[in-house]
């Protein structure tokens, strides 16, 4: 999965500079999206990407010290960003619990709405920009990004970027992009791999509530795409696969 995904994500990534100059695209953490990652770093393809103009943001972050082996910007850098010519002013981290809002998570998430917001272009029609591809991991629980079951970031309606204290896996506080930031993008694309997210998958691709299920209220403006390997795809209900050919 973690290959087919990185193959996909090289070809939307040239696509998109091909038509408009520059990408942008929302990197995730987690087990899927760090094979992601690792998959696209030994890609012979990858260097088809011109990766100075390529714009990267995080979809969520543990708000733990700057680097900190448990933060998702420090897991990239490891499995791609520290092998390929970035421009460092478009990789867009969010700030660390050591940084310029020390233990402030929530002012740590205005900065980086502020961001955000900042790098929106009038075509956007939103306060954060037209990303190309959005990544989501999805959890067992059926969180994206830290957005998880019933506490207050998944019902965010108005916000970019919230903080979130108390999360069900540690560390309790993160930032994280909510559903209306999540919904910008042109396409979003959910990972699966594993037995142990068969149920998630089920759950939220069944008609569940976002409240309950938030990985079921993540989608693109354009495109949805959900990227699951065959564990992860065994408890789909039967009505989402196409009829067998006669």
């Amino acid at each position: 999965m973690a290959r087919a995904a990185a193959a996909r994500l090289i070809t939307k990534i040239v696509d998109a500079q091909a038509a408009r100059g520059a990408a942008s695209v929302v990197l995730t953490g987690g087990r899927n999206g760090n094979g992601l990652l690792a998959a696209l770093a030994e890609s012979p393809a990858r260097d088809a990407i011109d990766w100075s103009r390529l714009d990267l943001w995080w979809g969520d972050e543990r708000f733990l010290p700057e680097g900190d082996p448990e933060r998702n910007v420090t897991q990239a850098h490891k499995a791609l960003l520290d092998s390929v010519p970035l421009d460092p002013a478009r990789v867009h981290a969010m700030a660390p619990s050591d940084g310029p809002h020390g233990s402030d998570v929530e002012a740590a998430a205005e900065a980086y709405a502020a961001e955000l917001a900042a790098a929106a272009q009038p075509e956007n029609h939103a306060s954060v920009p037209a990303f190309d591809v959005l990544l989501l991991g999805v959890g067992p629980d059926t969180h994206v990004a830290s957005l998880f079951p019933e506490l207050p970031g998944v019902r965010e309606t108005e916000l970019t970027v919230v903080g979130v204290r108390g999360a069900p896996k540690p560390p309790p506080n993160r930032i994280s992009l909510t559903l209306p930031a999540i919904r910008a993008a042109r396409e979003v694309w959910l990972l699966a791999a594993g037995e142990d997210k068969a149920n998630a998958a089920a759950i939220a691709l069944s008609g569940a509530g976002e409240v309950q299920a938030p990985a079921a209220g993540a989608y693109g403006r354009s495109r949805t795409l959900w990227l699951l390997d065959a564990a992860a795809a065994s408890g789909l209900p039967r009505e989402l696969y196409p009829p067998a050919s006669p």
